[in-house]
């Protein structure tokens, strides 16, 4: 249960001022003589191909480019695909097939994307192109405040260009677009989606629906709303990795020899755990509402949401808190209760045919609470307030010239209280103006993107504010000499300020075993990026490859200083300079294309690394994985199975543990009912079919909580 929380003061005004101010600065909607709503006309029809990715085709976050490169490693995922890999509530576990992405898989109820090694405050998770406002950016323990199966469409940004999002996107950006404010009009009197799923690893029961209504010819009104509820998640093995295991026994063997023969005992059986994980047990549900007023070829809207979600934080056996849940008789096991309230406003007008064709509003609000429960009794809570604002100029084409620029406002008000709090009350804001620019029509193509960024950072308890300015920028050259092919050198620069965790906490985080020292005194992170890609068809088939190396100045980490404070380790944040490399690789091709019948095959692959300027390995950076899959297709089914292998993972820090490879083979079988219909589809899937214990390198609880074991999966997707 969630409590109420007494932060005081009230945001609500804050709110009201920024939605004013946008509705107030929209300049009267152009009229144009087509009558149809005009959505971001980035290639709107090719968002729902396959092919996409291959093809350089980019989406809604890349307004008035037509093929932007610098985003070279963009992948997307629609509907369809999002049902079938739908797994868990958490955004990071829908998105491991992809290219170049892992999962921080802290436990059900948190995981958050790894993109080219890269977790935490360099990965920006978007709901269509300004931040959740959540605080999973500060702990592994945070959940993202989005649900899945509520979501239209997820783009996963990766390359220089995706700092025009902000230099939190250093390692890459994860936009996902849903459909709360709505932008077209529905060709019925109301349009139905909705969706239901069940499981058998946890005992799943989900549900999801939405209705879009249009009133007169011009204005939409939409509202959703999901449930979801699982528990604990069952595994194919130990619980605890082997390491672990022999610890936990050793220390049995030594308090039996000290006649503690209970202790041994109640340690032995831990060892012992297996099937499944205690405390991993979610509940979540959400509802949201808005509107969209589609004028000619301009549209605006705005909606509410609420997220409420409550999951269990499994504990490290053998750490001082779970010492004292056992002494406690499992008391005091930790969960989290949060709670987030939003609102958005989204305006696209159009301009007419002068130098610029439209103008892009979009401004985020959230008050957002959590809660962290030791048994019954309240431990931490955590407030964050956030508003992001963004305003794009989209231009008309001028000759072969093309592209858009914008403003980019964000301000947090964090405060936490309680045990835990290891961050002290701060306020971060941040001035943001971006450009991305395209040249040239022929074979040979110049892009070129830059942003410059204004942050503040203070910490009002501790009289301490820190200023950065920091500039990126990216340079591109594509060419297409070669029929179907595109070929890409990117370079880029970035910059990203440290955040408030990393300049101020001093306290002990349970959710990492640490006591964390932050380091007021740190300068900004800096990257030198280079890119070389390929990609286009192969016959009938495509591919993409990519090959990229980021090399960082005063690149900031956790190090384990050898201290102990609170029964905890201590780590301080440190600067150096580190290297990162990695390749991306995919193809898919029609072995067998007769018409009414189509046999496909998709390979992928993923690798990187990554170290300290010492010599030293970066930790928690995923191993090699490879990916092949066979799908048979018709009208009516799709059989789909894959196998998806992780190589072991034994470069590893001092104070990481290293682990094992392991393979998962997954099969999924749809069928579309109706005859000429593919919105109503009935799916069942086998995920991880040989039961086994899979343990993910780039999770922080990777020794105690393994991935989701064999689970058989029922759903049904229905769009009317």
């Amino acid at each position: 249960m969630l409590i109420s929380k007494t932060r005081p003061g009230s945001s609500h005004l804050a709110l009201a001022a920024v939605l004013g101010a946008a509705f107030i600065s929209t300049p009267a909607l152009a009229q144009s003589t087509n009558g149809a709503a005009k959505v971001d006309d980035v290639v709107e029809d090719d968002v729902h191909n396959r092919q996409a990715d291959a093809q350089g085709t980019i989406i809604v976050s890349a307004s008035g480019l037509k093929e932007l490169d610098l985003l070279a490693g963009t992948s997307v995922l629609e509907i369809s695909d999002i049902q079938r890999q739908s797994v868990t509530g958490q955004i990071g576990e829908l998105l491991t097939k992809l290219p170049g992405v892992s999962a921080t898989s802290f436990a059900p109820g948190s995981s958050r994307p790894v993109l080219r090694g890269q977790q935490g405050e360099r990965v920006r998770v978007l709901i269509d192109g300004v931040g959740t406002a959540d605080v999973s950016n500060t702990s592994v323990d945070h959940a993202t405040t989005i649900d899945p199966i509520t979501v239209e469409r997820i783009e996963v940004l990766r390359g220089p260009a995706v700092l025009l999002y902000g230099s939190q996107a250093i390692g890459g950006a994860v936009n996902v677009i849903d459909k709360r404010i709505p932008i077209r009009m529905p060709d019925e009197a109301f349009h139905l989606d909705a969706f239901g799923g069940v499981d058998s690893a946890t005992n799943l029961t989900t549900g999801a629906a939405s209705i879009d209504v249009g009133i007169g010819s011009s204005f939409v009104f939409h509202v959703d709303g999901s449930y979801r509820q699982t528990e604990d998640v069952e595994i194919g093995g130990f619980q605890l990795a082997d390491g672990l295991r022999a610890e936990v026994l050793d220390a049995a063997d030594e308090e039996a020899g000290e006649g503690e023969l209970e202790e041994a005992a109640e340690l032995r059986a831990l060892a012992g755990q297996r099937s499944t994980v205690p405390n991993t047990a979610t509940e979540s549900w959400t509802v949201n509402a808005g509107f969209g007023v589609i004028l000619g070829d301009s549209t605006f809207g705005a909606s509410v949401g609420y997220y409420d979600s409550s999951y269990g934080v499994p504990t490290r056996p053998g750490t001082v808190h779970a010492e004292e849940e056992g002494e406690e008789g499992g008391e005091a096991l930790v969960t989290i209760g949060l709670e987030q309230f939003r609102a958005d406003f989204k305006g696209d007008v159009y301009l007419g045919e002068g130098a610029f064709e439209r103008l892009k509003l979009r401004v985020g609000y959230s008050d957002y609470t959590h809660t962290e429960f030791e048994g019954t009794e309240i431990g931490t809570s955590f407030d964050s307030t956030g508003i992001e604002a963004r305003a794009e100029l989209v231009q008309n084409a001028q000759g072969t010239l093309r592209g858009s620029s914008g403003v980019q406002f964000t301000h947090r008000d964090f405060f936490a209280q309680g045990a835990e709090a290891y961050v002290p009350p701060n306020l971060t804001q941040q001035l943001a103006v971006f450009t991305l620019q395209e040249f040239g029509t022929g074979p040979i193509q110049i892009e070129a993107a830059a942003r410059a960024e204004f942050t503040n950072v203070e910490a009002q308890t501790l009289g301490i504010e820190r200023e950065y300015d920091t500039f990126s920028g990216a340079l591109g050259l594509i060419y297409e000499g070669v029929e179907g092919v595109r070929f890409g050198l990117n370079g880029s620069r970035a910059e990203r300020a440290p955040s408030a965790e990393e300049l101020f906490a001093n306290g002990p985080h349970i959710a990492t075993q640490a006591f964390e020292i932050g380091n007021p005194d740190l300068r900004t992170e800096r990257a030198w990026g280079l890119e070389a890609y390929a990609r286009g068809t192969i016959g009938a088939g495509t591919f993409g490859l990519t090959a990229y190396h980021q090399w960082f100045d005063n690149y900031i980490f956790l190090d384990e200083t050898g201290e102990e404070e609170d029964g905890l380790p201590v780590f301080q944040y440190l600067q150096q300079d580190a290297g990162f490399w990695g390749v991306e690789a995919e193809l898919s091709y029609p072995v067998v294309d007769s018409g009414g019948f189509k046999l496909l095959t998709d390979l992928s692959a993923s690798y990187v690394e990554a170290e300290l300027g010492n010599g030293t390995a970066v930790p928690r950076i995923p191993p090699l994985s490879l990916l092949g899959a066979l799908e048979a297709q018709t009208d009516a089914f799709d059989l789909r199975g894959e196998v998806q292998w992780f190589d072991g993972q034994d470069r590893v820090t001092a104070f990481e543990t290293p682990t094992d490879s392991f393979t998962l083979v997954n099969a999924v079988a749809a069928w579309r009912p109706l005859p000429g219909n593919r919105n109503v589809t009935v799916q069942i899937a086998a995920d991880n079919f040989f039961d086994v214990n899979g343990r993910r390198h780039a999770s922080f609880t990777k020794d105690f909580v393994p991935l989701v074991g064999r689970n058989f999966r029922a759903s049904v997707r229905l769009s009317f």
